[in-house]
């Protein structure tokens, strides 16, 4: 192609495959030190540290989801001026890697006992260290534009001192102590787990009733753990309960024991659930357990760390789930069952780790005291210093920290931050900072549990940049500018980060220094139907494969233009596939900038040069970035993603590129080539925090700019006001409109969209287009009439100043026969859709039952059809006779 008589070429390929160039282009940005953040920077800074995923994790959607905006925003950052630290690393996820480990030794025959703590754990660093971490290479293919120089590892030295220190810190505050309370316990996994080990499902079981004592004081407690009956050492009734007041300080004797329990009045009770008297067992449900607290009943552990019963009787020796049924059998022979209700659907814990059914137990443990450090977090958001995005989940962040319960931190793992305490033999309890000896003489022994993965990872906003120094990172990047998490860790990770931060932190001495500004809280992503994702349903999207088949780009942009805030995304292929043919559209009008010359080398004509299509294109680009800003700013990713596509594809590619073709050949031709130049120019820099990688390529191809990751980010300039030219907006949006009327009327008519037809064009409406004449001839297919011109067609187009009339001959361009075949087919189906519709609305006894919205909608696919009719038969009548 040529260009004022110039050869025009370009170095991009025929098409985009991101296979062939995405690898390539990550790793000279890495090289280039475009992510590595300069500490003694001038720059404002803006920080974010990376939700660490686990070592043993592979990336999923929702960690692509939350990475692709956190990329976004640090992109768009770093492209404003600001110095981004966008710091990355991993979670040591205790039960999970040990637990793979394990795997590991077992199928050599061994278990984590046979090597020893110290040999086990060296096992866990080798595995780490050779399989862990897979998807931090995961993160490179998806574009993640982290500071690999600071990449971190919760079991790191340095972050392993943040741990011991701050433990040392809580502890010496009274903040830290070790009490037996009710904890999840897990039977396989043989540790404690926090509530978000634990997942909850509606599983099948039963409820039974069982009769305790006999006669006029006999009470009936109802039961789903049958089993836990034995460590009962209580039954509660509400104060109120006027069937119980009688034996309210009495003794009951508990079935199958013999022993005596006493009945006691609690208000924890709900007289109107079942019958109104609960059996309290302290050692095995947490309610029980306050329950017990609160009337002094003791609590007797009846079950052994694998779930096994321990209470001496026929029963001693079976798992939970054997000692189920035996008991009940035992409780029907005695005649003490009353009922039974099977399958009974309640809520059941299991283990998310290895699915096993989670047991309430209590337990010696560590606990943090949170009511102090739950209030400072609280207190924190109320008074404007972290934002919480939308701002109504800020009230389900209060409904937590404002009831939190305390803490238990201690796991029965050896892999993990070992607690700092040691215990002397004659009861002594030491707790020893980072630079402090442990005790020395004999036995002296270190607790042998470790903390859970959440303490760790709680530090990680101030560990991660050297705290308990004072570093360089932490004077330039805390508190960091904003998480990105899914609601659904709101209560687990982000509150314990806001209560460490507060905790540690001091800004300038005096006040409180949060973790985060802002807190961003995206949704968790489902199928196309809005269904959960799992395994099971076989409906999980792997993005790996989305990458392999689409590439990053068109991941990343389908994530970016699902995620509203706070809001659950539904994803279906096909929209990757849409994202990907967007890329396509957008490779294609810059190879074909590049082939006609329009490129950022030629400036932008002065706006008295400009035509009014020009004009146009860049008002509307200004408004644009206008728009794009403000939604950057408030989160709004899903509005900008939708704003660029069609703002690219619709107005851009679709309609100034086309009306562009025509001035190329014209006098202003130069100027069009520079204002697409700049157009693209700009909407590949505010498209490049979603698609970096081909925006890349096409931005230095287009400008021989050195790199858009460090290209600087478009403003809205005081030109971009006088572009935007109402009068020239209005006589494009009229040009527009009479060119889709006119090819509508062509679609109508049968003609092939690149049939051309002659036609004349007149009316006041035109007359004010006429200096777009070639343009509305060009793009709907009109050729100027000759001197055996003869109209058999007419439109009128109604536009600002008038209307347009076009008359068109249509002699020979239409298959007369073929075309009223094709009518008589699509007037035969109406005419069915009709009578049906007609048909059930015309059933009274129909209307009577159907729901208001059916019978909307078959009103409304008979008016369709009505309209249809009308259209085929004016088409037909105006068809030539054969």
């Amino acid at each position: 192609m040529t260009v004022n008589g110039t050869p025009q070429q370009t170095d991009l390929p025929g098409n985009w495959n991101p296979a062939d160039s995405e690898a390539a282009i990550y790793q000279r940005w890495v090289d280039a030190g475009y992510f590595t953040a300069d500490a003694e920077s001038d720059k404002p800074p803006f920080s974010i540290v990376l939700p660490p995923p686990n070592v043993t994790g592979s990336l999923h959607m929702g960690h692509a989801l939350n990475h692709t905006l956190t990329d976004a925003v640090s992109r768009r950052r770093r492209m404003q001026g600001y110095e981004v630290l966008w710091l990355p690393g991993m979670d040591h996820a205790g039960i999970a890697t040990q637990n793979v480990v394990e795997r590991q030794l077992a199928g050599e025959g061994l278990s984590r006992h046979d090597l020893g703590r110290e040999a086990f754990v060296e096992r866990v660093w080798e595995w780490k260290n050779e399989y862990g971490g897979k998807i931090l290479d995961q993160m490179k293919r998806l574009g993640d534009g982290v500071d690999w120089s600071r990449e971190r590892f919760t079991m790191d030295e340095g972050l392993s001192r943040a741990v011991q220190t701050i433990f040392k810190r809580l502890y010496d505050d009274g903040l830290i102590y070790r009490a037996e309370r009710i904890i999840n316990w897990c039977p396989r996994c043989h540790t404690a787990l926090s509530d978000i080990e634990v997942e909850h499902s509606e599983d099948e079981g039963e409820l039974v009733s069982i009769r305790y004592g006999d006669g006029p004081d006999a009470i009936v407690v109802a039961t789903t753990r049958a089993e836990t009956m034995l460590g009962d050492t209580g039954v509660a009734v509400h104060p109120d309960d006027e069937r119980y007041a009688h034996l309210i300080g009495t003794e009951v004797e508990l079935p199958l024991t013999g022993r005596l329990i006493p009945i006691v009045a609690d208000e924890h009770v709900d007289p109107e659930f079942g019958t109104g008297a609960v059996k309290v067992t302290p050692a095995h449900d947490p309610n029980d357990f306050e329950i017990g607290r609160r009337h002094g009943l003791p609590a007797m552990t009846i079950m052994d760390e694998r779930a096994v019963i321990t209470a001496p009787g026929p029963f001693e020796g079976l798992d939970r789930f054997e000692a189920r049924p035996a008991i009940v059998a035992a409780l029907r022979e005695q005649g003490r069952i009353v009922a039974e209700k099977r399958p009974y659907l309640h809520s059941v814990g299991h283990c998310s780790r290895c699915d096993t059914v989670v047991e309430p137990r209590l337990s010696l443990q560590w606990w943090v005291s949170v009511e102090p450090l739950a209030r400072a977090a609280g207190d924190a958001v109320r008074d404007g210093r972290t934002k919480i995005h939308p701002p109504e989940l800020a009230k389900r962040y209060f409904d937590w920290v404002d009831n939190m319960h305390d803490w238990t931190i201690s796991r029965q793992l050896w892999w993990g931050h070992r607690i700092p305490v040691w215990y002397g033999p004659d009861g002594e309890t030491v707790c020893l900072g980072p630079d402090e000896q442990p005790p020395a003489g004999e036995g002296w022994h270190q607790d042998p549990d470790v903390l859970d993965t959440w303490f760790s990872s709680g530090l990680w906003p101030f560990s991660t940049m050297g705290w308990p120094e004072s570093t360089t990172e932490l004077a330039k990047f805390y508190p960091t500018s904003v998480l990105f998490t899914g609601y659904d860790i709101l209560f687990f990770w982000v509150a314990r980060m806001m209560m460490f931060g507060l905790y540690a932190m001091q800004d300038n001495g005096e006040r409180q220094a949060v973790p985060f500004e802002h807190v961003y809280l995206h949704g968790l992503i489902r199928d196309a139907g809005g269904k959960k994702m799992s395994k099971s349903r076989g409906n999980v999207i792997d993005p790996l494969d989305w990458m392999n088949t689409y590439g990053a780009d068109a991941t990343r942009f389908t994530l970016a233009r699902g995620a509203n805030p706070g809001s659950d995304m539904a994803l279906a292929e096909e929209w990757a596939a849409g994202a990907r043919n967007f890329g396509t559209k957008l490779w294609n009008a810059t190879k074909f900038a590049l082939l006609n010359g329009a490129t950022v080398q030629r400036p932008v004509p002065s706006v008295e040069e400009l035509t009014e299509v020009d004009k146009w294109i860049l008002g509307r680009l200004g408004t644009v970035v206008s728009e794009v800003d403000d939604l950057f700013e408030t989160f709004q990713f899903a509005k900008i993603g939708n704003l660029l596509y069609h703002f690219v594809w619709d107005e851009l590619c679709d309609w100034y590129v086309e009306l562009a073709k025509v001035q190329f050949s014209g006098p202003t031709g130069d100027g069009t080539r520079a204002v697409l130049g700049h157009a693209l120019d700009t909407v590949l820099r505010l498209l490049h925090p979603f698609m970096p990688f081909i925006t890349e390529k096409l931005w230095v191809a287009l400008t021989g700019g050195e790199s858009l990751v460090v290209a600087s980010w478009p403003q809205r300039h005081a030109d971009h006001e006088a572009h935007a030219d109402p009068v020239a907006a209005a006589r494009v949006a009229d040009v527009q409109k009479l060119i889709t009327e006119i090819r509508r009327f062509r679609a109508d008519q049968g003609l092939k969209p690149g049939q051309k037809v002659r036609a004349t064009l007149s009316g006041s409406g035109f007359e004010a287009l006429a200096g777009h004449e070639d343009a509305i001839r060009a793009l709907a297919r009109l050729t100027e009439p000759d001197a055996d011109f003869a109209a058999s067609a007419s439109i009128e187009v109604g536009l600002a100043d008038g209307v347009a009339d076009v008359q068109l001959d249509l002699s020979g361009a239409v298959d007369v026969a073929a075309e009223r075949k094709r009518l008589e087919k699509d007037l035969a189906a109406a005419q069915k859709e009709l009578k049906q519709t007609e048909g059930k609305l015309g059933n009274q006894a129909f209307m009577d039952k159907a729901p208001a919205e059916v019978v909307d909608k078959i009103r409304t696919r008979r008016d369709i059809a009505v309209a249809d009719i009308e259209r085929i038969d004016a088409r037909l009548a105006s068809l030539p006779q054969a």
